[in-house]
């Protein structure tokens, strides 16, 4: 397959996410809708072209794994690992339902495919830290990705897992930040200003890039060179749009979670394509 067919499927690939996401949270009738459709790109990246993963062994030793430290987000990585065969896709009818293995914040031990739980924010980077260390001391080649938000970069203990990882050489993390500059109470600017965000994770020793969070093909280069990185970690600083691809929430500061119906999700859905 060459690459403009890659860039096809993964492109298609990403549609099917966001529709995916859209209808679980419609059917409940409310949830995370804007950080998640922020990230749709991403995973459609990852879990496509970029980690070293199978749906039959989600266990599998010798697998890369993914730490959606934003993990109210969740929805959009049901969905991703729903579409690539990790549980049936019916199960996303469940969402954040009585007895359901899809909660609201990504829970390791009910959803197949999640490698951490998360959702208390800004520990994410912290564990995928721990998860890296881990693979080097068994010097093992798996990679560890990690998604924190803007948000939550304004607590502080993901800087000291920003030192740890530039102190014990983690060239085999890449974390990818998705800078969409809203979180739950307002502008992410106006309520505490990350400055120079590129700067700041310079200067604790990473090797940092931005590019678009919604162009695939930016973002594949992005990630080749941060995996050619030997003796750093690398932060990826996405540039994206909270609530991408559902006219009726993108770009709103109220889309943090939101009520809107299946009507609601579907005429979004068609709006896709």
């Amino acid at each position: 397959m060459n690459t403009s067919e890659t860039l096809a499927r993964t492109t298609s690939f990403a549609k099917e996410i966001r529709k995916k996401t859209l209808y679980s949270i419609g059917k409940l009738g409310v949830g995370h809708i804007g950080g998640a459709l922020s990230i749709v790109e991403l995973l459609a990246l990852l879990y496509d072209q970029e980690m070293k993963i199978d749906p039959n062994n989600p266990l599998w030793e010798e697998r890369d794994m993914l730490v959606l430290s934003k993990g109210h987000a969740g929805p959009a990585l049901y969905a991703t690992l729903a579409l690539k065969g990790f549980f049936p896709l019916s199960e996303l009818d469940t969402l954040n339902q009585g007895g359901t293995n899809l909660p609201s914040h990504c829970d390791r031990t009910k959803t197949v495919g999640i490698d951490m739980s998360t959702g208390s924010l800004g520990q994410g980077l912290s564990a995928a830290c721990g998860l890296a260390l881990a693979h080097k001391v068994d010097k093992r080649d798996n990679r560890v990705f990690a998604i924190i938000g803007d948000g939550e970069s304004q607590e502080g203990q993901n800087w000291e897992a920003a030192m740890f990882a530039a102190h014990y050489k983690l060239d085999n993390l890449i974390a990818f930040t998705d800078y969409n500059r809203m979180q739950i109470d307002g502008m992410t600017d106006d309520i505490m200003n990350l400055g120079d965000i590129e700067g700041k994770w310079k200067t604790f020793g990473w090797f940092v890039q931005r590019t678009d969070g919604h162009d695939l093909g930016a973002m594949k280069e992005a990630v080749a060179k941060a995996t050619e990185q030997k003796g750093k970690p690398s932060m990826i600083i996405l540039d994206t749009i909270k609530g991408k691809g559902a006219a009726f929430c993108e770009g709103k500061v109220t889309n943090h979670n939101m009520a809107f119906d299946l009507a609601t999700a579907n005429e979004a859905i068609a709006q896709l394509g």
